[in-house]
């Protein structure tokens, strides 16, 4: 509660008609602040979310345009890096769309409809990256009525997804090259994910026995996804360079947003979601496959977002061991799998979540914490997926129920394309 208050006092908020403005955010306090987050293995920050709770369809601000109403607001967070955008009331009749671009015309979020409308009654935007947006909204005058729509929040950015307080490191290896080309599947299984329009971390899409895409997703249960704030979260496709080694050019267009809650442990740090829409085709998103017998891989591959930069992919040649969370004895507490040091690539913070892959492709766990950087040769630990399975015995915290609903009791499954 303390840290949420410090957050807070960071910013001030002037609203005038048909305008919202935020201060400039003192941007050396919040990266103090990020350094204690990353100091207590916490999900990075990118930005400061604001509760405005605007009422759309209560403003005065609409105007009628023939046979529509129109409504127009401007947001204003100078040398803000991004904004994104929280709807906590979502409601679209089939005639309404709101179009959030920035005020230079120079980037935009596609345009929003009822093909958007969720079973949480909520939708939460990608990053907009600019410091002036103006959100429109448009809809038939006969369907006014039915137009339910709150703006919640408003989130004021200080770092883009690949700028923190440390880059990503050197030896961080982007998966277009050619190290990757034997794990293009699992590659598009992978997200950089956003919670509440202000923290990050990695997840990736995992797939059932039923083999049916149903859209369930993973993530390490320290990112702080639960029931009351999965349907901020937006998962974003693809997000990787365009060259080995090239510029940090990923696009963050490709999205979905929302989610609920279906189980999570903080014993082998694991939560399990399911999004509240399909994956568009076009993303060509897969679905992970997974083990569950235990037995440790005599190889591992991480593929992540490290300190949220561009996709990559990390190699441990040598077997992973079972341990305790930080531990190095055997088997320990057994509930997370240890990698002793990585021989391409590392992790970083932003890599939460992220899966790890034995020699058969199949997910053993996802990334809970550890010392490993392109600098240190030490270990990484991964939330066991064998201890996941049953969890702590009951639907909401372990994966059985819903990555095996007919109880088949299949020991893995494969990578879905």
């Amino acid at each position: 509660m303390r840290k949420l208050f410090l957050i807070c006092s960071l910013f001030s908020l002037t609203a005038f008609a048909g305008e919202s403005y935020f201060e400039p955010l003192n941007v050396n306090k919040m990266h103090g602040l990020e350094l204690e987050r990353m100091q207590k293995g916490q999900a990075p920050h990118f930005a400061v979310p604001h509760q405005v709770n605007l009422a759309i369809t209560q403003s005065q601000d609409w105007k009628e345009l023939g046979s529509k109403m129109e409504w127009t607001h401007s947001v204003k967070a100078p040398n803000a890096v991004s904004l994104n955008f929280g709807f906590t009331e979502f409601s679209l009749p089939q005639s309404a769309q709101i179009d959030i671009y920035a005020k230079d015309f120079s980037k935009r979020i596609r345009t929003i409809n009822h093909k958007d409308n969720n079973i949480n009654h909520e939708f939460w935007t990608p990053v907009l990256l600019t410091d002036e947006a103006i959100i429109k909204v448009s809809v038939d005058k006969n369907e006014f009525k039915q137009l339910s729509l709150t703006l919640g929040t408003i989130g004021q950015g200080f770092r883009t997804f690949a700028q923190s307080t440390q880059k990503a490191g050197s030896c961080n290896v982007d998966v277009v090259c050619s190290e990757g080309d034997d794990w293009r599947n699992e590659i598009n299984s992978v997200a950089v994910i956003s919670k509440g329009g202000s923290t990050f971390c990695t997840g990736f899409m995992v797939n059932n026995t039923r083999n049916d895409k149903a859209p369930y997703f993973m993530t390490a249960y320290h990112c702080g996804i639960r029931s009351y704030n999965a349907a901020s979260l937006v998962a974003y496709w693809n997000y990787q360079t365009s060259s080995c080694g090239g510029s940090r050019d990923g696009e963050k267009q490709q999205f979905t947003s929302g989610a609920t809650l279906l189980a999570g442990s903080s014993q082998s740090d694991f939560t399990l979601l399911k999004l509240t829409q399909d994956p568009e085709k076009d993303f060509n998103v897969s679905y992970a496959g997974w083990d569950r017998s235990g037995v440790d891989a005599s190889m591992a591959v991480a593929i992540h977002h490290p300190n949220t930069d561009e996709k990559s992919i990390s190699f441990e040649y040598d077997p992973t061991t079972i341990t305790s969370y930080l531990g190095d004895s055997v088997p320990g507490a057994g509930t997370h799998v240890r990698v002793e040091d990585w021989d391409v690539g590392t992790t970083e913070p932003g890599s939460s979540g992220s899966p790890l892959f034995d020699q058969n492709h199949r997910v053993i766990g996802q990334l809970h914490g550890g010392y490993a950087s392109c600098s240190s040769q030490t270990a990484d630990y991964y939330g066991r997926f064998f201890i996941s399975w049953d969890g702590e015995g009951k639907s909401s915290n372990r994966l059985r129920d819903h990555l095996d609903p007919d109880n088949r009791g299949d020991m893995y499954v494969d990578t879905l394309l």
